[in-house]
């Protein structure tokens, strides 16, 4: 299939739909709709509607994983540093790219095998990534516990501010990671 801007373009509107409505209750025709075309003509960019979840899951992961690896980067290389980091970089995901990110935590489970196969790689290196800095907290005595508990934990923490964390709030997401660090690292001396 291609992957033209329109095709990227078509993929935010179903997200925002999917977001909306719920992958389940989302109609093609909904979809057209949203996107400004014809029902037929959606098809001249996507299989159906399973190819348009996996697009917009896959087009989400990927931007995620694309902001951690910059955030890492650019970040100081100390435990700390990159475990501030990979928080910030996931608010920030949230934040450019919510409707993805909210289609990836809630709709996963509508994809069919092909399409859970096709995203696993992508899924498995963005926790990879987690798990390694996390892993490197860990050795490093910042944190305790165990890797991969330490990990879904901060994860689900994380994903869990799509419900109620307010970017026109008093918080910025650099405020809200930091606060997230301090929470499970022991207080400095």
């Amino acid at each position: 299939m291609n992957d033209s801007p329109r095709r990227r373009e078509l993929t935010r509107l179903a997200a925002q739909l999917f977001v909306q409505e719920g992958f389940d209750r989302t109609t093609v025709r909904m979809l057209a709709q949203e996107m400004g075309i014809k029902s037929g003509s959606l098809f001249h960019h996507f299989r159906d509607k399973q190819e348009i979840l996996c697009a917009v899951i896959e087009e989400g992961t990927q931007n995620a994983l694309a902001i951690a690896r910059e955030a890492l980067e650019a970040c100081a290389p100390t435990p700390e540093a990159r475990l501030h980091a990979m928080a910030r970089a996931h608010l920030e995901t949230l934040l450019t790219d919510r409707n993805a990110h909210v289609v990836a935590l809630y709709e996963w489970r509508r994809l069919d095998a092909e399409s859970r196969a096709h995203l696993s790689h992508l899924r498995d290196a963005y926790e990879a990534l987690w798990q390694e800095v996390v892993g490197d907290a860990l050795e490093a005595g910042l944190i305790h516990g165990d890797k991969f508990l330490v990990s879904r934990f901060v994860l689900g923490a994380l994903n869990w501010t799509v419900r109620w964390y307010d970017p026109e709030g008093s918080r910025t997401p650099e405020e809200l990671a930091r606060e997230l660090i301090a929470m499970i690292t022991p207080p400095s001396h």
